[in-house]
């Protein structure tokens, strides 16, 4: 005579379910969050050598501004010169403004990619084991 242990019952079974779906969102809200933290850090980090290379490279254009200018009055009168550099300067910035507005548009938005995936691959375990 076999003795049949006692299984659990479908209430049973749902809330152990529910509790661990719960637990499983959570964990992902934690992976993004932490992912997230990490890009943000690299961009801080970033961001802040960019604004200092960005201002030095900003004091050393003036300089070489000046420069030319100076070197155009050689043959110009002063104030041409100073024009014809101010001009270049601000076709310059034009091109590198737009060129940069192109590479920010291909950037994409800042998404926790790995959580998202982790939530898209748990849904779709879910999915198999209750078609089963």
């Amino acid at each position: 005579m076999a003795i049949r242990t006692a299984e659990p019952s479908v209430g049973e079974l749902v809330k152990r379910a529910t509790e661990q779906f719960s637990d499983l969102v959570r964990a992902e809200l934690r992976t993004a969050q932490a992912e997230l933290a990490q890009k943000g850090k690299r961009a801080g980090v970033g961001g802040g050598l960019i604004g200092g290379a960005t201002a030095v490279a900003y004091v050393g254009l003036m300089a070489l501004a000046g420069t030319f200018v100076a070197l155009l009055a050689l043959v110009l009168e002063v104030w041409a010169a100073a024009l014809i550099v101010t001009v270049v300067l601000f076709l310059v910035a034009a091109v590198l403004g737009l060129a940069g507005r192109a590479q920010m548009r291909r950037a994409g938005p800042p998404l926790p990619e790995r959580a998202i995936d982790g939530v898209r691959a748990d849904i779709d375990e879910i999915k198999g084991r209750v078609h089963r």
